[in-house]
């Protein structure tokens, strides 16, 4: 039997009518008129009114340019700001909602007890939780049931509501009038206007339960604006008419209007009949709105689970459609919360936990409208401003109501979101914040456009050649070491192939190697090559890596441990001489220690690889792991009048540059291989600079790079083929 599918008026505009006609309009607003007189009533009503308002105008937005299903207003966000936002607002929401059904229920049995006869049956103390307990069992079964049933038995209800509001302007209008109440006595409300604000607000929330059963709806993108905004727009009007009989009965002095204990009675004392047509509408409201609590709550878990944040078995459906596992479950949780009283702080931090969901649909929609990406196109537009402003609106009201529930909603909020970006989530959609980043990025690299990069404004942009992930850690980390969190890090694998590798195929691969440096705390962009040929590949790709103002400056790669494969890779900084890219090549043997002791540069004055080498050490010792090493700058020279002069200039290097670094300098005869094995034999990690390749001298020189690395732990041989001129800048600014 397929599922029941709903249209606008059943769906979204009934549930989302009687949840926001709901207790308040019922105990409090003979109160808010009383307190605050007519004008500010009004101007209260309509301020709480038109930030409900916007909030429904960006929902339907969103609604209205994705294809919507189950989950109402955890699936808006989460598809417009991504799995872990929309799992941080929609944990919450499932819990709000399960907890409402108690609150409700026990609202319900709080009636039931006032107008229980005396004489009938003698209550046990504990008659409170008893009904609320039978109530919540008999709205679990019935909506776990059919969905159909339920909606249906809310028309009834409106019925209901409606012939109380009828009696009350009949009570009204056929008995004695005065003008409007219109000056503000503040009698019973001491902290003043924003304090009888907090206290009405409450009154216009719950208009997002239609939105609630989005993946019921025949014809979502039309159900939920037309029957959202038709639900604020009907509950405006009647608190309007409401609030202008309450200022002008004279049934009603000004001390029982202001009365908190009064309540009820300021309905039941006007209205015509009394309290026949005031008590069964006021108990409908309510069950009305546990009914909303409990269809709604089972479809975000059921949701929640259809995105892997919940157990699979709970997105399980009956035959007509209805998530039972969810239901029963979200039945038990609010029978156990039964145990926990009355709830009133709770309830205070459940109604924050929706303005917090008012304020992340608002900030969705203004995303999408700022961001403007062309698929988003909207059949209702919305100004971002215009979201922005609904936003600011729900933060004021949080911190209106508790400011303490509203840093810890905040905090819940946070955590969980934090919690989810720390899980390996595999979204199936994309979301706006893609959009956003290219945007900035746009901007971003539109600034660098016309402005020149200065020497003081070098970092290493490094493209880093990789084969394998798991086997390259070391190399890796240096890369990530040396870009100290201010660089760029692109890995680049490189796939022997006669024709271009297939998309899936390369996509798939880039997923891959995304997983296994996330698995390992590295951050970096990954990328696979189709090449022919190894060497002409590694040098097409290093010439024109990059993105406009950002292009790759620093080539990074593996020094091979085959003659063969040592020529092709001097062949390749050969031919990268003239390009801009400088070229650092790496030999590791016992990888890169966690806690580095001692960082050697050989200087040799050659090619100005000294400077370039001088800055990759302190880009080094930024880093925590490396803070409290030594940078020791070492020279081999033949006579003691050499040492003096090139001693005075590294220390005047040095404090030019604001780098602490120790200088030796030393004079021998022996040769440079063995005086560096001699010296640094111990350190962590060497840096040497390699000498201009001349053609056919490859063997030569991969001989004597051997030589050099034999019994060092890691060996790092830059080439600075484009910063002779500003890293002096560099190191001196």
């Amino acid at each position: 039997m397929p599922a029941k599918k709903f249209g606008t008026f059943l769906g979204v505009y009934v549930p989302s009518v009687l949840t926001i006609l709901g207790l308040i309009m019922y105990l409090r607003f003979g109160w808010v008129v009383g307190n605050v007189g007519l004008g500010l009533t009004i101007v209260i009503v309509l301020l709480a009114s038109s930030i409900t308002f916007i909030t429904g105008l960006s929902a339907s937005a969103i609604a209205t340019n994705i294809k919507v299903g189950v989950g109402g207003e955890y699936f808006l966000v989460s598809r417009s700001l991504g799995m872990e936002t929309g799992g941080a607002i929609g944990i919450p929401l499932y819990f709000c909602r399960t907890l409402s059904v108690t609150f409700y229920c026990f609202g319900l049995s709080e009636v039931i007890l006032a107008i229980w006869p005396a004489g009938w049956v003698e209550l046990p103390s504990f008659a409170l939780q008893l009904f609320t307990a039978i109530l919540i069992i008999l709205v679990t079964l019935l909506s776990g049931k059919s969905a159909e049933l339920t909606l249906k038995s809310q028309i009834p209800i409106m019925i209901l509501v409606g012939l109380s509001i009828l009696a009350l302007a009949g009570g009204v209008l056929f008995n004695n009038t005065h003008a409007p109440i219109m000056e503000a006595s503040y009698s019973t409300a001491n902290n003043g206007f924003w304090y009888v604000f907090a206290v009405f607000f409450p009154a216009v929330t719950g208009f997002t339960a239609g939105i609630g059963m989005s993946g019921d709806l025949k014809k979502p993108r039309r159900s939920i604006p037309k029957g959202t905004l038709g639900a604020v727009l009907t509950g405006t009007l009647i608190y309007l008419i409401i609030l202008i009989l309450f200022a002008i009965t004279g049934l009603l002095t000004i001390e029982q209007l202001t009365d908190l204990e009064f309540g009820l009675r300021t309905w039941t004392s006007v209205a015509l009949l009394g309290g026949i047509l005031v008590f069964p509408a006021v108990l409908g409201a309510i069950l009305s709105s546990a009914f909303g609590s409990i269809l709604g709550g089972p479809r975000v878990l059921q949701a929640l689970s259809m995105d892997g944040l919940a157990p699979k078995f709970l997105a399980k459906l009956s035959r007509t459609g209805q998530p039972t596992n969810a239901t029963w479950i979200s039945g038990t949780i609010a029978l156990l919360a039964v145990g926990l009283g009355a709830l009133n702080t709770i309830a205070q931090l459940v109604s924050i936990l929706f303005l917090t969901l008012y304020v992340t649909i608002n900030f969705s929609a203004a995303l999408e409208d700022f961001v403007a990406e062309p698929s988003y196109r909207p059949r209702i537009k919305v100004p971002w401003y215009v979201s922005i402003l609904g936003a600011l609106g729900a933060i004021g009201v949080m911190f209106l109501i508790n400011p303490w529930a509203c840093l810890i909603a905040l905090a819940i909020v946070a955590g969980l979101y934090i919690w989810l970006r720390t899980r390996t989530i595999e979204q199936q959609w994309g979301d706006v914040s893609v959009g956003f980043w290219i945007k900035v990025a746009r901007y971003a690299l539109l600034q660098l456009k016309n402005r020149t990069v200065h020497g003081r404004n070098w970092r290493p942009l490094m493209l880093l050649f990789i084969k394998d992930v798991e086997k390259q850690l070391s190399l890796i980390k240096l890369g990530e070491l040396l870009g100290q969190n201010h660089g760029i890090l692109t890995l680049a694998h490189l796939t022997s192939s006669t024709g271009s590798i297939a998309d899936d195929t390369r996509v798939s691969m880039e997923v891959e190697m995304r997983k296994k440096i996330a698995h390992h705390g590295f951050q970096a962009f990954c990328e696979v090559h189709s090449v022919t040929d190894f060497q002409e590949g590694f040098v097409e790709i290093s010439k024109g890596h990059g993105l406009a103002g950002l292009r790759t400056n620093t080539i990074l790669f593996d020094w091979s441990n085959e003659e063969e494969g040592q020529v092709k890779e001097l062949k390749a900084i050969r031919a990268l001489r003239e390009k801009d890219k400088n070229v650092i090549v790496c030999k590791s043997t016992a990888g890169l220690t966690q806690m580095g002791k001692k960082i050697d540069i050989w200087w040799r004055g050659q090619q100005n690889n000294g400077d370039l080498m001088l800055l990759l050490a302190h880009l080094l010792k930024l880093n925590r792991e490396w803070e409290s090493a030594e940078i020791r700058i070492l020279s081999l020279v033949n006579t003691s009048q050499v040492e003096q002069q090139l001693k005075k200039g590294l220390i005047k290097l040095l404090r030019e540059a604001r780098i602490q670094a120790s200088v030796d300098v030393i004079v021998s005869d022996a040769t440079f291989i063995e005086t560096l094995h001699k010296k640094s034999g111990e350190s962590d990690i060497v840096f040497v600079g390699l000498p201009i390749i001349e053609v056919g001298g490859e063997k030569e020189v991969a001989r004597n790079m051997n030589a050099i690395c034999q019994g060092l732990e890691t060996t790092v041989f830059v080439k600075n083929n484009s910063m002779s001129h500003s890293i002096p800048i560099l190191l001196k600014v």
